[in-house]
This record gives C-alpha cells, structure tokens and sequence, in this order.
C-alpha cells in the first residue's frame, strides 16, 4: 500500500530554506522575547503622538520595527506547523506566535484613534515641522479615509485583543481537516490500495477511471458530511466575527468592512456577479460538450477534473515542471526568469507531500525574508501551473519587497491574484505556440477552459455563497447546516444544474473551502483572472512597453490604491469590461476547442 511519506524522508533540496529565517528555535525564541519586550515601549507613545510631527514619526517608526519583526516570527513559525501539522511542538510556537500578534495588535491599537483625532490643520503642520512624515503621507491619508469607522483607542485596544479569539474558527477547521481527518483508502487505477489525501483528491478526480474519480469523491465527502454539524458552527462562528467587527467600526455590512478601506466600490463586486450570471450559457455549453466528448450519458460532479483528452496526459516530475516554467514565462525579460531561479534554487519551495503537511499551496514570507512557497506536487500539468501560479506571487513579493519602504510593501488582496494568474495565462500560450499536435493542443484548450470553471466561474460561485451566507447572518437567520447547504446546493443547481446530475454530496461541497475563513477574498481571484487576462494579452501582443508596465506593477507594493496601480498597468477594473473580456475569451477558446473535436478523438 502507498502511503506517504514522513517529512524526514524528504530530501533536503526538495525543502523550503526555512534555517534562512532562523538557524535555530532558539534564535527563534530570542526574538519573540525581544518582540514582548519592546512592548511597552510602543505603548509609551499613547496619548503623544498628537503633540507633534517627531512624536508621530517616532511612534510609527518604532511600530513598523515591531510589526516587521512580529512578521517574521509569525512565518517562521507557522510554516514550521504547516510541515507537519501533527507536530505539538510547532503548533505550540505557532499558537504563541499568533498571541503576540494580537498582544502586539492590542499594544498599537492606539495609533489609528489618535492620528484620526488629530486637526486637519494641525496634521498639516506636522509635516512642515518634520519633513520625514512625508514618507507615512499615503498611509496616513488612508487612515484619515476611515475616519468614520474608527473607535476610540479603548475600543480598539479591546478589539484588537478580541483578534485571538476571533480568528479561532479558522485555526480549528485548519486542525480538523489537515491534522485530524482521515479518508481512508481507496483502489487506483491498478486495484492497488493508496490512501486518500487532500494531496491527492484532485489527482483521483483527474483519473480516466470512474471508478476511482467515484470512490474518491465519495470517500472524501463521507467524512465531510459526518461533521456537518462541527464545521457549520465553526463557519458560522467566522461569519459572526465578520459582523461584529463590521458592526463595530460602522460599516453597513461585512462586505463593505473589507471593501471600503481599500477603496473599491462594492459595485466592482456586485458587477461580478451579474457579469458571470449572464454569461453562464457559455458555462453549460462547455459542460455540454464535456459530457459529449467523455461520452457520458450523465455528468457527475466527479467527473469535471478529468482531461478531456486522455492521450496528451504524461507525467511531469518536478524538474520538469520547473523548466516547462522557466521556459513558458520568457516574455517576461531576462531579468524576471535570473531572479526567479536564483529563488528556486535557494530554496524557496517545500515541493512534496509529506504526512501532516497542509494541504494545497500557497506563497509566504515577510519582509525580512525570502519568498517561501508551500507545494504539495503531484507529477501532472496541474501541479506545473500550480508552481506557476505561485511563483507569480513569490516575484510579486520579491520586486514589491525590494523596491518599496515596509510601509508600502502589504500589497492589496484585491491585486494579490493578478501576477499568479498572469503566470499562468503566459505559460498556456507559451505551450500552445511550442505544439502541433491536435491532441496537445484540445488538452491545452481544455486545461485552459478548466482554469476558467475553476478560477472564475467556481469563484464567482463561492463569492456568491458568501454573500448569501453573511447577508443572511446579517439578517439574523441562524447558519445551520441545512440551511448552508441547502444556499450551496441551490447556487451549484444554478451553475451546473442545466447539464449535470446533482450528486448530494456536493452540497457539503462549502465546508471544505478554507478560504471562506478569510471572507471576501475568493472574488479576488475572478477579478485577478479577468485583469491578468488582460495584461497577459498586452504583454504578448506588444512586448517589452507592456512588459515594463507589468513589472512597474510587480514594483508598486501599495504605494497607491490597488484600482490605481492596475490602471497604471493598463487595466480598469472599475469598469465591467475587463470581466467580459475575460468570458469573452473563454467563449472564444471554447469555439476552438469545439471545432477541434469535431473529428474523433481517444479520450
């Protein structure tokens, strides 16, 4: 029987460098002491930074030192857990880490309500009386926006030592379904029993076999649905800390709460939505042709991962998938590849799957340290994107890291997708210009289609049972289980309904997705989609002028509003045109990929 392997069986070159941060936990441990100990000494700017423009500047100073420190122990402390998340010992340091953030949080919870309650008049002459505030301009006119959702520094303090708290839904549902579940084993494609991981679902779902797409589906939703009760009250409880603090600071809704303070009209995230409703006719046209072409009398669930063209399928070892990358993001400049290999090569990615280690992939790090990105890698194109995509974040942290101040560098959510996608959107027309064969390239257009369904349709769906899920917390309905899957069911019968046979396992479908624990953030990939779309195609079309502009964005950290930033870029995304454009492409793919398999293909 397969199963996997422990983390010490990893080769060390197939590690994150994660000694680059700390050589040791004591090192560790030195600067969490030094991070509590420099505590009060931030604290003994409340009630002063009004006085004058020095105090201002000296207390933002001082907390930025903080944070940038704080941040670094928080990452290394709890990529450490991600390795293995069975391990006490990290999750010790990672539950300490997440503490002296909210300690910290609690210590500066003071700043935002003093540098509101100072005169417009008087701020003003702070920054002729000290010249160097002129650096914090921005940001302060960024707090000054928020004015009235700002509470008094008592109020804040206690919200901000509520964060603990608070974030603990997220903490739990990452416990249970990293740590503590198990799926059980299913038979492969070779009657060979392995064990079901959240690693490898997708793989099983990618199988040619039903049998084994079935089984998994089935095996992993079984253990979904015996929790049911658990992980609905532990989404509920997230959602309820979505409107106390919204409810707290003034806003109107939970949605606006994330929205407003970085200067994007609700409008951009309603206009998704619609945009997406009108076009899912192209949606069910694509599942049409998926049943047509696996030959299927019924669509199932499980059966929307397999690739349509069977023969183009072949392993891809992650060397492989390294220079199929390397390779597909060459418009990019020379530069931009030297930059990004020097970072795989010092170790930035934690590549396989190991027992315990969390599930998925993301990209890490803080300011003071290098990219980190976390790889579950599975031998398939999906993984070769998968390192694509998060290599696209890495280089968004990398140029913004080393070409803005720490107070400019936290890019915004809403642009955090754009360069992962952008990746990705390069790499499919890199593979498509280096192919001749019909198959390859109906694999391709499907991979690309997928990306799609996956990426803005699916999205757009999740960003829709977000929405209805708050909306109704907000209109004081409970979140029972039944009711959560009974909103889930009735937007899947919407999306996918009209061509597959609805399976009753995926209306648990909702508590499985840990980014629901970071609400409102999913619309971003849909609109990161439809901006990368975008810059991919200018960049292809126009070469180095749009190249220079991507990388100026690449650059811009939050220097400026995110809306901004990618107007400068090129795009517009406060306007329903790059979505269109974005499903417009996606018909005009499928209008390909439909007169490609017109002739017979083996699938």
């Amino acid at each position: 029987m397969l199963t996997l392997p422990k983390r010490n069986d990893i080769d060390e070159k197939n590690k994150w460098n994660l000694e680059s941060i700390y050589p040791t936990d004591a090192a560790w441990e030195a600067d969490f002491v030094s991070i509590n100990e420099k505590l009060p000494g931030l604290e003994a700017f409340k009630d002063k930074l009004g006085e004058s423009g020095k105090a201002l500047f000296s207390g933002l100073q001082m907390y930025e030192k903080i944070m940038m420190n704080l941040e670094q122990v928080y990452v290394y402390a709890s990529m450490r857990r991600d390795e293995d998340n069975t391990n006490g010992t990290y999750q010790a340091l990672a539950d300490r880490a997440a503490s002296l953030y909210s300690q910290a949080a609690a210590s500066a919870s003071f700043i935002t309500p003093e540098i509101v309650a100072i005169p417009e008049d008087k701020l003003a002459s702070f920054y002729q009386d000290e010249p160097r505030l002129a650096h914090y301009r921005f940001m302060l006119d960024q707090i000054l926006r928020e004015k009235p959702h700002t509470r008094s520094a008592e109020v804040e303090e206690v919200l901000a030592q509520a964060y603990e708290v608070t974030s603990a839904p997220d903490r739990i549902f990452s416990m249970m379904t990293d740590a503590d579940f198990k799926y059980g084993n299913i038979l492969d494609e070779n009657e060979q029993e392995v064990e079901l991981t959240n690693g490898r679902f997708i793989n099983f779902l990618e199988s040619t076999n039903r049998r084994v797409r079935k089984d998994a589906f089935e095996a992993k939703y079984k253990v979904y649905g015996n929790y049911n009760n658990t992980l609905a009250s532990t989404y509920a409880a997230s959602v309820k800390a979505d409107i106390f603090q919204a409810r707290t600071h003034h806003y109107k809704s939970s949605l606006e709460a994330k929205l407003k303070p970085h200067n994007i009209p609700e409008e951009v995230y309603t206009n998704l939505l619609q945009a997406v409703d009108r076009n899912l006719p192209s949606l069910h046209r694509y599942l049409k042709l998926r049943k047509e072409v696996l030959r299927l009398d019924e669509l199932h669930m499980y059966d929307l991962y397999v690739p349509l063209v069977s023969e183009a399928s072949r392993k891809i070892p992650y060397s492989e998938a390294v220079e199929i990358v390397t390779d597909g993001l060459g418009k990019l400049g020379q530069q931009y590849i030297a930059d990004m290999t020097k970072g795989i090569n010092s170790r930035w990615i934690d590549v396989y799957e190991s027992t315990g280690k969390t599930s998925g992939a993301y990209s890490s790090g803080s300011y003071t340290t290098q990219p980190f990105i976390l790889l579950n890698h599975q031998d398939n194109l999906y993984s070769t994107y998968t390192l694509a995509h998060e290599l696209g974040h890495s280089m968004h942290s990398f140029y913004t890291n080393k070409n803005q101040p720490y107070t400019y560098s936290n890019y915004s959510l809403f642009v955090a997708e754009v360069a992962s996608i952008t990746n990705e959107a390069l790499l499919t027309d890199y593979l498509l210009e280096n192919t001749t064969d019909r198959a390859m390239r109906m694999y391709l257009i499907n991979t690309q289609l997928e990306q799609y369904r996956g990426t803005l349709f699916r999205q757009v769906l999740f960003a829709e049972f977000e929405y209805e899920a708050h909306k109704r917390a907000e209109e004081g309905h409970s979140l029972t289980p039944e009711l959560l899957n009974n909103i889930y069911r009735s937007l899947i019968e919407k999306y996918y309904g009209p061509v597959c046979f609805m399976d009753e396992q995926i209306a648990l479908e909702w508590s499985r997705i840990p980014h629901f624990y970071s609400s409102f953030y999913v619309y971003q990939y849909a609109t990161g989609m439809s901006a990368a779309v975008s810059l991919s195609q200018q960049i292809i079309q126009e070469g180095q002028p749009a190249v220079d502009r991507y990388l100026n964005f690449l650059r811009s950290g939050s220097s400026d509003y995110p809306a901004n930033i990618l107007k400068t870029a090129g795009v517009d995304m406060t306007t329903p045109e790059p979505v269109q454009q974005a499903l417009d492409y996606f018909s005009k793919l499928l209008d390909e990929f439909e007169q490609l398999a017109l002739e017979p293909v083996g699938v």
